[in-house]
Order: structure tokens, then C-alpha cells, then sequence
């Protein structure tokens, strides 16, 4: 990946726009959809559920995990997914069934607010945490850690919503699977090897 296409990335994620995150290698390939959680709306939530359909997804710091109350559900080796899942939420109050675009949207934009804390959310709900290592991509280069630093680096706020890509067919999509549709909505790239790379060179 050329710096002009990585840098175009970042431009898209300050720019409240969806990008393709690919190359995780914690999920065999699997890609993503995401967005600043900053810059979050329904239209971005409808978006990743129609064209990405997978799981949706609030990759936050463990500094924001602490201010919500949230940990991990497994936090130990037995019987580890590797996602770092904690439990899942919804806003407190301001959603009907919780599940809508506008819904979630809404719970996302709770749990970002500069004071959130525990009290504002609840759970089970229809967005689901993902706790990010501290060290980020550099210490696991995952689409967790990489749209959290992804968003850090374009100014976007220090969390994201991400959801995986599915194909028609229900196998999980690689990025050659969907050229048509970064064609289609004009989408941005970012390879997690580009950003250890630039984050990488950040520390020398």
C-alpha cells in the first residue's frame, strides 16, 4: 500500500466517512467496515448492516472500558474466542427496541460522550464492546486496535465502529471479494501492515 493510498484512509476516517480495514491477522484475512465512532449516524450503522453484515462493533480504549465499567467477558485463556468482547450494551434511555440504525447510533454516541460512565448505559444490549490492548495495533494487529489508532491518527476521537465484511454466499468476504462494492461507494483502504508500518516509523 502506497503513503498517498494510507493517507487517503486516514483523510476518509477525519472526514466522518467508512473505510475498509484489511489485513488482520488474528482472523485469518477477515475485513472490516468502520468509522470514527465520533462520527457516527444511522446512516453509517445501515450502512455496515446491509453491506458488511457481520457483527457491529465499538472498539474502545481500556481507559474508556474503565470509565463505562466495562471488562472483558473472558478475560482468561480457557475457552478464548480472541475477541476481546465485554458485555454488551445500549443507551439508557433515548432508544425504543435498541436494535434500529438510529438505535444504535444513539447508544454509540452515549458511550463516547465526554462524561459517560456505567450509569448511562445498559446491558445486554445491541452494540457490542470490543476492549483494545493499550499498545495498540503494535501489540496486536487486529482490526480492534488498528481502527482505534486509525481514528487517533486522523484526529477522528480514540474509538471506532467496525463490523466484518460477510459475502453473499455467507463465507466471510477477503478484499478481493469486494471491489465492486469499493467501487460503487467510492471507499477507502487501510492496510493494518501500512499503519504498523507508519506508526512504526512515528517511534524512530
Amino acid at each position: 500500500m502506497t503513503n498517498a493510498v494510507f493517507d487517503a484512509a486516514l483523510a476518509a476516517v477525519a472526514a466522518g466517512r467508512i473505510v475498509v480495514i484489511s489485513g488482520d491477522r488474528l482472523r485469518g484475512g477477515d475485513i472490516d467496515l468502520m468509522c470514527a465512532a465520533k462520527h457516527v449516524t444511522p446512516e453509517a450503522i445501515n450502512f455496515m448492516a446491509t453491506h458488511g453484515r457481520g457483527l457491529i462493533c465499538l472498539a474502545v480504549t481500556p481507559e474508556r472500558a474503565d470509565q463505562l465499567g466495562l471488562t472483558l467477558v473472558n478475560p482468561g485463556t480457557a475457552r478464548q474466542t480472541g475477541r476481546p468482547f465485554a458485555r454488551s450494551i445500549e443507551a439508557a434511555e433515548g432508544v425504543s427496541t435498541g436494535i434500529s440504525a438510529a438505535d444504535r447510533a444513539h447508544t454509540v454516541q452515549v458511550a463516547m460522550a465526554e462524561g459517560a460512565s456505567n450509569a448511562d448505559i445498559h446491558s445486554p444490549g445491541h452494540v457490542f464492546p470490543l476492549i483494545g490492548q493499550s499498545g495498540g495495533v503494535l501489540a496486536r494487529p487486529a482490526a480492534c486496535e488498528a481502527a482505534i489508532d486509525l481514528a487517533r491518527m486522523a484526529g477522528a476521537g480514540d474509538a471506532a465502529v467496525i463490523c466484518s465484511i460477510m459475502r453473499d454466499d455467507g463465507e466471510m468476504a477477503r478484499i478481493d471479494d469486494i471491489g465492486e462494492l469499493i467501487a460503487a461507494h467510492d471507499l477507502a483502504v487501510a492496510e493494518i501492515s501500512a499503519l504498523i508500518v507508519r506508526l512504526e516509523s512515528a517511534r524512530v
